[in-house]
């Protein structure tokens, strides 16, 4: 009986080492299990809430994405009509173009003015020392500038009338790009106003400008009553409301992107008819919309979504804050030089506020090249004070 029971013990206790190590060869290591829960969860997201631009193999590297491509059913896919798939044929190949190679690429400042510049001896400070690096353009809406510096003759266009919020603001920033992207020198495009002045000097603008691959459009996803208020369903089916876009029209492009805007008509047919003062209830500004709305659906990821020109709205009414001759100092421009955020506010009720770190080539760097509105009485205190504050 012993010798049974020693058996039958010695038994059990071989039964119970290979029951272990069989549980031991079926637990998974954790970290495997966690990898696959988390990326089929992914996965499953990415393609229930796609992107509204992207599908979603923008939220993997390309090369992750495509092996799973096959088992998911194909995403919804936008119905183009045929001026669309024409238009987007061509934007994209205007993006996919290789950047011209010149010996030396010039920015192009494209100033829109009523008629003389007053700043043009500050400008003329500005930009001296530099030749060869720059091109200027004058569009004068109402009357033949007087220039007061060498540096502007011959700089004027055939102009035409500009009203304030009409779509022939747009028409006017086209018609500057049209005759600035004659010359293939012509890489990066500013649009100044009369009431602009310089923030850094001609060095750092240029370097923040040619160094980097994106334009400084500002791009904003108002849900008030100036944003999305402003919509039209009539802009359907090319321009959707999740497409609607607020920005300020003051703006930098790389030449691809001046080259979309001259081609478009699609987009811009659209804004002239549907985006106007006073109709169908609504007061809708081309010039605040219509670039910032255009590039969101063309090239979102080549935008800034802020503009390099500073503006003060704190006033709160329908035109910014203009700077007086007594409101001019270094204080003033050294600290409107050295922000490094822009700031969106919603319309709305809310007024929630939105914060986009000023990024260059993925360093923070200040936001802001050019200021407005400033007052031609201010010129004197900008000559003698531009060596300071400007980044040297």
């Amino acid at each position: 009986m012993k010798a049974e029971a020693a058996r039958q013990s010695r038994v059990q206790n071989i039964q119970s080492t290979v029951t272990a190590r069989q549980r031991s060869k079926s637990r998974k290591p954790v970290w495997i299990i966690v990898l696959v829960t988390v990326a089929s969860l992914s996965l499953i997201g990415v393609y229930v809430f796609p992107s509204e631009k992207y599908t979603a193999c923008y939220f993997f590297g390309s090369s992750v994405c495509v092996p799973f491509m096959d088992w998911l059913p194909p995403a919804p896919v936008k119905e183009y009509t045929d001026e669309e798939l024409a238009a987007n044929a061509v934007f994209h190949d205007l993006l996919l173009l290789p950047p011209v190679h010149v010996s030396t690429p010039k920015v192009a400042f494209l100033f829109l003015t009523p008629g003389t510049l007053p700043f043009e001896k500050l400008w003329e400070k500005f930009f001296l020392g530099h030749e060869g690096r720059y091109s200027i353009y004058v569009h004068a809406s109402r009357e033949s500038p007087v220039h007061a510096s060498s540096l502007f003759v011959n700089s004027d266009i055939r102009s035409d009338q500009v009203s304030w919020g009409e779509i022939s603001m747009v028409d006017a920033e086209k018609r500057l790009l049209a005759n600035a992207l004659q010359d293939p020198d012509n890489q990066h495009f500013v649009l100044l106003s009369d009431s602009c002045v310089p923030l850094q000097n001609f060095e750092f603008v240029y370097r923040y400008l040619m160094e980097t691959n994106i334009s400084y459009i500002d791009c904003f996803d108002d849900p008030g009553p100036l944003g999305m208020g402003r919509y039209s369903t009539k802009m359907l089916p090319e321009i959707e409301k999740r497409d609607w876009r607020k920005g300020s029209q003051w703006f930098t492009m790389k030449r691809q992107h001046a080259l979309i805007v001259l081609a478009d008509n699609l987009y811009y047919t659209k804004f002239k008819l549907h985006c106007q003062r006073g109709v169908d209830g609504l007061n809708c500004y081309s010039d605040e919309h219509y670039l910032p709305t255009l590039f969101n659906m063309v090239d979102p990821m080549g935008i800034a979504n802020w503009s390099v020109t500073y503006v003060d709205w704190s006033e709160g009414k329908w035109h910014p804050r203009a700077f007086k001759d007594e409101d001019t100092t270094y204080e003033l421009l050294q600290n409107i030089s050295s922000i490094e955020e822009f700031v969106h506010i919603s319309s709305d009720e809310k007024r929630d506020v939105y914060r986009v770190p000023c990024a260059w080539n993925e360093t923070r760097r200040p936001c802001h090249l050019f200021a407005r509105k400033f007052y031609p009485e201010a010129l004197d205190n900008l000559l003698n004070i531009f060596s300071s504050y400007a980044n040297t």
